[in-house]
């Protein structure tokens, strides 16, 4: 994920991280210490939006974490799912995995039409809140 951040954010991608935790929850942390693991983890996000009342990730009907979304330069969701094709985080499957994100970032950028438009996501639900 980090080393997709680098490359896109790079290019003039906004790389947004939204938490949609709620107070309490797994995930939940103040900013400065989301801060701190965007750091140690080496990750080149634009922003991070804090939502932990969950209003963003109910409205694009995030359901996992990562749970990724890429909007177009004219504002239309041309991507919703997984981040790739592999459901792992061993370093061996993801160098092997089809990275949807990242085909769909260059077809984006490249003025083509987005091949995959939507795949199941996989991870970690998120913890919204019962409001």
């Amino acid at each position: 994920m980090q080393t997709l951040q680098k490359e896109f954010t790079s290019k003039g991608v906004a790389w947004i991280s939204i938490d949609s935790s709620a107070p309490g929850e797994q995930g939940n942390y103040p900013p400065n210490q989301l801060n701190a693991i965007s750091a140690r983890d080496g990750a080149a996000r634009t922003a991070l939006l804090l939502d932990p009342d969950g209003k963003v990730g109910r409205l694009y009907g995030a359901k996992t974490t990562p749970d990724m979304y890429i909007i177009n330069p004219s504002g239309i969701l041309v991507y919703k799912g997984a981040i790739d094709n592999k459901r792992s985080t061993d370093l061996a499957d993801v160098k092997t995995a089809t990275n949807y994100v990242k085909v769909a970032l260059e077809e984006v950028m490249t003025g083509k039409p987005v091949s995959t438009v939507s795949t199941q996501p996989y991870g970690c639900s998120v913890k919204y809140s019962s409001n």
